[in-house]
């Protein structure tokens, strides 16, 4: 057992339990910067890992009634299959290119995702955090749905190639499509993601990519930090989590590229394609502040 990773498993598992983001994002380039673990494997070893913590946090939300089930299903309609496919690509890029250049292209799409979603993560939290009303309940329209499926579908597959930056885009999503309260957010995101890791985790297994001795090292930490992390979500201050969070995203996407140097032709696209999603989405955010969106929100709440 190394006591290193077992702590920080525990922090990443308390950050994962608190706010729904963290896990991926921070755990994958951690495990490849400190620990010198191939990135393909860093990924499947992260994503089975996350999947056995998150059910755990998930578990623990679903019953502090913090998880919309039926926003977290209909995420789950389209991350599920998307994130299988993730998996299947990287398979084939390996078998066509080698391994060699699948972990360039995979590092640097790692690297691209933890610097854009960490940049959205800080003006989100900066800057926009006052400029929705929030709500823990809300009825489901068909807009709402087809929402959450692409929005499934965009980042499982981000997912099923990297494991980076899905708690935090679909934690994005529902603050800025569904207007969620933190511990909606929280719980919402952390239930849907045990789902998406255990879909991806699968895959990964089947592929070899998966380090079960490092995996376990996480476990012993995560699991506790993640049932902590939970238990305070409802009082801790998520606007500075959020913060921190994405300023320890950013270093690692820094640290990452100049460590790491992908090749440009991979890493440019890849940074276009993030920050392309991610502003679509902050658009929207303000775009529905202006009142150019209104939702006739019911009482009771359908599917939550």
């Amino acid at each position: 057992m190394d006591p290193i990773i077992v702590l920080f498993g525990f922090g990443i598992g308390l950050l994962v339990g608190m706010t729904g983001m963290g896990g991926g994002s921070l755990m994958t380039p951690l495990l490849i910067l400190i620990f010198g673990v191939e990135p393909v494997t860093a990924v499947g070893t992260d994503i089975f890992y996350g999947a056995v913590t998150k059910t755990v946090g998930g578990w623990r939300h679903l019953k502090q009634h913090t998880v919309h089930r039926g926003i977290a299903f209909w995420l789950a309609v389209g991350s599920v299959p998307s994130a299988i496919a993730g998996v299947w690509v990287i398979e084939i890029l390996q078998k066509t290119y080698g391994e060699d250049d699948v972990n360039q292209l995979v590092l640097g799409a790692i690297g691209a995702a933890l610097l854009v979603v960490g940049i959205a993560t800080l003006v989100r939290g900066t800057f926009l955090r006052e400029m929705i009303p929030e709500r823990y309940a809300m009825h489901l329209y068909r807009r709402h749905i087809i929402a959450a499926v692409v929005t499934g579908a965009i980042t499982g597959f981000v997912i099923g190639l990297t494991s980076a930056g899905s708690g935090t885009v679909i934690a994005i999503v529902l603050i800025a499509v569904f207007r969620l309260t933190p511990q909606r957010v929280v719980g919402t995101d952390v239930f849907h993601a045990a789902v998406l890791l255990w879909a991806a985790g699968t895959a990964h297994w089947i592929g070899g990519n998966i380090d079960f001795g490092l995996a376990g090292n996480i476990l012993v930490g995560s699991i506790p930090g993640v049932l902590i992390g939970a238990h305070i979500a409802v009082r801790a201050p998520q606007g500075l989590i959020r913060i921190a969070l994405g300023m320890v995203m950013v270093a690692a996407a820094i640290t990452l590229l100049t460590k790491y140097k992908p090749p440009t032709e991979i890493l440019i696209p890849a940074l276009m394609i993030a920050a392309l999603s991610i502003a679509a989405l902050l658009t929207f955010q303000v775009i529905a502040s202006r009142g150019g969106l209104r939702d006739r929100t019911r009482a009771e709440p359908t599917g939550a």
